[in-house]
């Protein structure tokens, strides 16, 4: 545990760096957590409880349309944080599913516990908050990613960004991700050397 924490506590500071007193209440609200492969831990429909911290494994999140087109909206992956966090931080039920896709350990907090600590504590409020908009820049660059490029090019962008994907992935949750056919994203993969 006190490697996780370690973990957690170099995520955090990447975020913004909290008081030492404002640490050791947030150390202490996170617990153990394990999964299986393809264990779905947020199902939609319902409440997302906990914000999980990603130690080992690959996760996704995804959605169902009305005519059960499946999307991949999100990895997971060490160290990162997980769990559907607008249905976490809204405390309404998720739209979306929160998966393993490879045998996982977390670190997990309840929303009730953070929550908590968030009105209490203003240094761990601005904390989660400026990780938020970290992770809303990324999302607005996605949907631009997925607007205005070519197939070629978003798979060029992750490529660029993210090239490790490629070997912790599957790579068929790599194409739905990118919005691409299986057979058009084997031929982008087998002209890369990765």
């Amino acid at each position: 545990m006190a490697d996780a924490l370690l973990q957690l506590r170099r995520l955090v500071d990447a975020v913004h760096p909290l008081s030492a007193e404002d640490w050791e209440v947030l150390s202490g609200i996170w617990t153990p957590f394990s999964a299986g492969r393809k264990e779905v831990l947020t199902t939609e429909g319902t409440m997302e409880r906990y914000l999980y911290f990603v130690m080992e494994g690959v996760q996704r999140v995804y959605y169902f349309d009305d005519q059960d087109r499946e999307a991949t909206l999100v990895f997971t992956y060490a160290p990162s944080f997980g769990g559907v966090l607008d249905a976490l931080l809204l405390q309404q039920p998720s739209r979306y599913f929160y998966e393993t896709l490879t045998p996982s350990s977390f670190l997990r907090a309840s929303y009730v516990e953070l929550d908590r600590l968030m009105q209490a504590r203003p240094g761990i409020a601005h904390m989660v908050r400026k990780g938020l908009t970290h992770a809303l820049s990324g999302v607005l660059e996605r949907l631009a990613e997925l607007q205005c490029y070519t197939a070629e090019e978003k798979f060029n962008k992750v490529l660029q960004r993210s090239p490790h994907i490629f070997r912790l992935i599957p790579h068929k949750y790599i194409a739905n991700y990118l919005g691409m056919d299986a057979t058009n994203f084997s031929k982008l993969i087998n002209k890369q050397r990765i």
